[in-house]
């Protein structure tokens, strides 16, 4: 995880994802999964924003809809970053469909072992500056 955030550049995406999103064959796959529930989405978000910059945020339609407790405390743990840093950060929506399609593009699929229903968040790597 370390190299991983060390070696991000402007607009990389990383995926942080619930214990049961597929992973494609070819994508780096960080499995941080112990067992269930550990670590969190959560924990693991907060993680990568206090050791990197965001920009934009790419979620599941389905993952408000369906987790709004878990999708309410993400939006807050932004808000946060945003307050930190000055900045705004971009969040878009797409079909799960979608959203599985494009971490494809993720220079990594980080595995949590949380397991709450669309739990899972694409982060476009910003700049410091």
């Amino acid at each position: 995880m370390s190299y991983l955030v060390s070696t991000l550049g402007h607009t990389d995406e990383i995926t942080i994802c619930d214990a049961g999103l597929p992973i494609a064959e070819e994508s780096q796959r960080i499995d941080l999964a112990l067992t269930h529930g550990v670590p969190s989405f959560l924990q693991t978000v907060q993680v990568i924003l206090s050791e990197s910059q965001i920009e934009g945020v790419v979620m599941a339609q389905e993952f408000a809809e369906v987790s709004p407790e878990l999708h309410a405390a993400l939006l807050d743990e932004l808000k946060n970053e945003e307050a930190r840093f000055g900045k705004s950060i971009a969040i878009s929506y797409v079909s799960h469909e979608e959203f599985k399609a494009r971490t494809h593009y993720s220079r990594a699929v980080v595995r949590t072992g949380e397991c709450t229903p669309y739990a899972n968040v694409i982060f476009q790597a910003g700049v410091v500056f």
